[in-house]
């Protein structure tokens, strides 16, 4: 069963919803990554996958893991965390084995960490070091729903100040740039938010975040740890549902209002989809799969979702 098509392998009889799924992401960590026999029985040639560095993650895994990825010939796009990198001296080290490991793409991020571990404590702290010049690609995040961490007061004012900053940055850089969204339940808030952004002059291509299919436990609990706001309610009256509470959740409804609007506003800046796999990477790898060979958009992809078992 065909898996992802390569960006812009979409053909032209394909759908709003087919388009989007064209060139889709997919995120995992080292301890779920290993429990996968060969990524190329999941997902096509040039797939990109972002590797998660959760605090207390040796960076050692880290690295074999963008290794062993990069070798099966995958875009490999690791997490860069602002607060676990000690200093200067660290980051440039860090960098140079990815590069060694045939690295060229990372995702700058804050890291969820209350206090920094060193002298890092924003993603911008890390693009203005230099440290990435040569890199390809860097990803930022995006909060479609704010972000308690940044704006304490329950606003968005830091988060779009740092977005007009990093769009201003992507404007002098070399590197193709994008922001990465946290994964988000409820459409509505995604919409706007992507609206808002273009009326404050970010200019950034979004890649949109999304969970895969999983347990309604399973995202509920990971919607709490990870702080998602508004969009939980979608979950928390799906779960008074009697007749869909042992159903796992899947990603039909986010996924084709939002294509819809990428369809209607072709300016919007919407580029692509990055799935966390919250429910199993070879349920999500299926998932994407399913509905992209249904509407054709995979004809030139050329993986197979394996009968793996899903891992968590």
């Amino acid at each position: 069963m065909p898996m992802f098509a390569p960006r812009g392998t979409a053909t032209a009889a394909s759908g709003p919803l087919e388009s989007l799924l064209g060139g889709c992401s997919i995120e995992v960590m080292p301890r779920t990554a290993a429990k996968i026999a060969d990524f190329r029985s999941l997902l096509a040639p040039g797939s990109r996958i972002y590797i998660a560095h959760i605090d207390g993650t040796p960076f050692d895994d880290m690295l074999a893991t963008a290794r062993r990825l990069t070798e099966e010939g995958f875009q490999v796009m690791p997490h860069f965390p602002a607060r676990l990198i000690r200093d200067r001296a660290m980051l440039a080290d860090r960098v140079a084995r990815y590069r060694d490991a045939g690295v060229r793409q990372g995702l700058l991020i804050a890291g969820g960490m209350a206090r920094p571990r060193g002298d890092f404590s924003t993603s911008m702290q890390l693009l203005e070091s230099g440290a990435f010049d040569g890199f390809e690609r860097l990803h930022v995040a995006g909060h479609p729903e704010g972000s308690r961490d940044i704006d304490p007061d329950g606003s968005d004012r830091m988060v779009m100040a740092a977005a007009r900053w990093k769009s201003a940055f992507a404007e002098r850089s070399d590197a193709r740039m994008a922001m990465t969204t946290q994964f988000c339940f409820d459409p509505g808030p995604v919409l706007d938010w992507i609206r808002r952004l273009r009326a404050e002059g970010v200019s950034l291509p979004v890649h949109v975040g999304v969970a895969g299919p999983a347990k309604l436990q399973t995202l509920i609990k990971f919607a709490l740890a990870c702080g998602v706001g508004p969009s939980i309610k979608v979950l928390q009256k799906r779960a008074m549902d009697v007749t869909k509470l042992l159903l796992p959740y899947e990603p039909n409804g986010f996924l084709t209002e939002l294509a819809a609007m990428r369809s209607r506003e072709p300016d919007s800046g919407i580029q692509s989809v990055h799935f966390f796999p919250l429910g199993g990477i070879a349920a999500t790898a299926g998932w994407i799969a399913t509905h992209a060979a249904a509407a054709g958009t995979a004809g030139t992809a050329h993986a197979k979702v394996s009968g793996q078992a899903p891992t968590p």
